[in-house]
Parts: C-alpha cells; sequence; structure tokens
C-alpha cells in the first residue's frame, strides 16, 4: 500500500512559519485517510520540545529524523552541504519505499526524477534555472500557492492540466477562541484606551511593515501601531529606527498560540504587501492572511494581485501599496466606521472556511487520483 512521504529539509521544531504549514498539511493529509511519513534532516536545534506537543498537531503521522551534515550556520556554502547530505540520506531512504513522495524541495525533486519515483510538487516560489524545470517536469502534480505562480509556469510551457493551485490555509480550530478585545488586551498587557492597528509576520521590506510604520505618524494620537513577529536582527533594525515613534509598538517574535490574541486585541490588522517585489505582488499565499480572516478582525489590505486571489472589497479594505498616507487614511476610515468594519470582519471569517488545511489536502489528493487513475496512493484502512 503506498502512502505519501513528505519530505522537508527543515529544522524542526522551528519557529519560522514554514514549519506551521508543513506539520499542519502532513497532520491534513494524514487525516484525508492517506498514511504519512515526514522525513525531516538530523539538526542542532535550540527548541528541546517535540514537534507534536510544539505544534499543538495530534500524532496522526509519522516523523522520521535523517542524518545530514549541519553546517547551516557558515552560511550559503554551510547551507549547501547540509542541504546535499540530507538529500542523499532522503534518497536512500524513499528508495526503499513504496510510496508517494510530496515535497517543496526542487533540488531534492530533480535528483528524485532520474529514479522515477512519482511525486507532488509543492511551488512556493516563480524560478526558471535549470534543476526547477526539471523537478516541475517530471511531477506527477504540481501545486503552486497562487494563481500568480500557475501563469507564471504556464508561461514557462508547464501544462495547467498538470497544476492544481492550493492557496495556504489556516487551522480554524486555532482562532476560535472565546476572549473579547478587552480580555486580549488584559492577557497581552495592550493598552485599552488605544486604537490598535496590528501587524503580524516578518520585518521584510517585501512585506510593507515600514510603510505601516510610516503611516502611523499620519495617524492620531489615541491610536497604536502593533507589530508582532521578526527574526532577532530584524527586530532590532526596525526599533532603531522607529523607536521615536511614540505610536508604534513592537513586541517582537511571540509564540504561535499567542497570534490569535493578538488578532482579536487589534482593531484593524494590516496586510501592507509591496507591490515593489514580485513575489509579494504577484506569486505569494501569506498565512497570516487566513489566520486574518478567520479571527474576526477586519483587514485593510494592499491592493495587489496576490491578494486579490482571496480577498475582494466585500471582506477587505484595499489602499494602493507602498503609500504611507493612503494606507493611514485607510486605517482611520476603518477605526470610524463601525458598521464596514464589522461587515468586512464578517464577511471576511466566513469566506475563510474554505481555506482550512483539511481541504486543501482534500483537494489535492483529489487530483493526484485522478491524474494517477486512483491507482497511485491507496487509502489507509
Amino acid at each position: 500500500m503506498k502512502k505519501i512521504l513528505y519530505i522537508a529539509n527543515i529544522r524542526l521544531p522551528t519557529e519560522k512559519a514554514h514549519g506551521i504549514q508543513i506539520m499542519e498539511m502532513a497532520g491534513a493529509l494524514s487525516r484525508a485517510g492517506v498514511g504519512v511519513e515526514l522525513v525531516v534532516p538530523k539538526r542542532n536545534n535550540l527548541i528541546t520540545e517535540e514537534p507534536f506537543a510544539y505544534y499543538r498537531i495530534p500524532k496522526t503521522f509519522e516523523i522520521t529524523y535523517l542524518p545530514s551534515l549541519d553546517l547551516v550556520r557558515f552560511g550559503r556554502i554551510g547551507f549547501l552541504v547540509q542541504s546535499l547530505t540530507f538529500m542523499v540520506a532522503a534518497l536512500w531512504h524513499a528508495r526503499k519505499q513504496d510510496a508517494l513522495v510530496y515535497s517543496r524541495d526542487e533540488l531534492f525533486l530533480s535528483v528524485l526524477s532520474f529514479f522515477h519515483k512519482p511525486y507532488i510538487f509543492e511551488v512556493h516560489a516563480a524560478k526558471s534555472h535549470t534543476v526547477m524545470r526539471r523537478a516541475i517536469a517530471k511531477a506527477q502534480l504540481v501545486v503552486p500557492i497562487s494563481m500568480g505562480l500557475k501563469a507564471f509556469y504556464q508561461q514557462q510551457g508547464v501544462l495547467g492540466s498538470r497544476m492544481i493551485v492550493c492557496p495556504d490555509g489556516v487551522n480554524l480550530e486555532r482562532f476560535a477562541i472565546t476572549e473579547s478585545r478587552h480580555e486580549c488586551r488584559v492577557k497581552l498587557s495592550l493598552p485599552q484606551d488605544k486604537k490598535i492597528a496590528l501587524y503580524a509576520g516578518h520585518l521584510y521590506a517585501r512585506k510593507g511593515a515600514h510603510v505601516l510604520a510610516e503611516a502611523a505618524k499620519n495617524l492620531p494620537s489615541d491610536a497604536l501601531c502593533v507589530f508582532v513577529g521578526g527574526t532577532a536582527k530584524d527586530i532590532t533594525e526596525f526599533t532603531k529606527q522607529y523607536r521615536a515613534s511614540e505610536n508604534v509598538l513592537i513586541v517582537g517574535h511571540k509564540p504561535h498560540d499567542d497570534i490569535p490574541y493578538y488578532l482579536r486585541a487589534a482593531d484593524v490588522l494590516v496586510l501592507p504587501n509591496s507591490a515593489k517585489d514580485d513575489d509579494a505582488r504577484l506569486y505569494t499565499s501569506p498565512m497570516k492572511l487566513f489566520e486574518y480572516m478567520a479571527s474576526g478582525t477586519p483587514i485593510i489590505a494592499s491592493d495587489v494581485p496576490s491578494l486579490r486571489e482571496v480577498l475582494n472589497s466585500d471582506n477587505a479594505l484595499f489602499v494602493p501599496p507602498d503609500d504611507s498616507a493612503l494606507l493611514a487614511d485607510g486605517i482611520k476610515m476603518l477605526l470610524g466606521d463601525e458598521k464596514l468594519a464589522h461587515d468586512i470582519a464578517s464577511r471576511a471569517k466566513n469566506d475563510v472556511t474554505l481555506y482550512t488545511w483539511g481541504a486543501r489536502a482534500q483537494k489535492i489528493m483529489t487530483h493526484a487520483r485522478e491524474l494517477s487513475g486512483g491507482a497511485s496512493i491507496a487509502m489507509m484502512d
């Protein structure tokens, strides 16, 4: 009986968002009735908690750790050595099993293709180098996370019938908290007398967090822009740049368990993707988008194609990207119009039910079976 062998070259557990996505998808695939083995490298890790406990995901699948030379701390060369040594171990592990491979790693899949093993390639970036082209060409099914990525690869000659677009998703149960906005602010030590516009995620330029920080200068004194997330280096630099702003609060990286409370504590959630970066403008499918929608808090977002694939004028307020003054105007509009804020938040919460990890896994498995005539993936007894 075939199963899913999910190959992921990541440190597990990891505080980064891809760890959540991979663990949630492995769990969702297993709940779809498929045996799943998640295969990751054995690496040095300051996080000592067991992955299922760290991510609060039921043990419905296996996790196998394979050896690799963990030299990532030495930069690009170290990462390449780690990747190659894990790839060799993963290839040896995969070749012995009657399994359908699932992965986001084009280097591993391009080499695996020479062994004629079937695989599903989940694509998160627009790339056109030789390794990527081979990994896509030999895939049983290609799963781009956005319509923008599908269009990109169609321009590269990939047949649309071999691709199924599956945006990222959300675990709705995590965001079904009962605490009120007031209670969440008490829990998180956030002020009760401020209107809060909140951003959760990395502080990279393409994410547009700096646009919100600049917009704060144009907001009234009773408004506070709160930033949750970022790497240690980016938090330090961001803090140096904006620490003089009285209505900017940078709380840094927080455990994922805290995120539902931060989102509920806010009056407005901001998704300020930059249009200056192709990934942010065209190709991304940010997990925080779906978490925002599930929170029941109104969303203001950059008007870019990648976000328009999920959001619309009924469930979000759009503003032109990369314009802090117009972003500030949009925030003030939402803060001043309770009916508009309530309506778009309610519609977003209703619409996000289409984007669960379970629905995503079922969609992928259905298309994989159709392409293989139903023979490649057997259901568990």
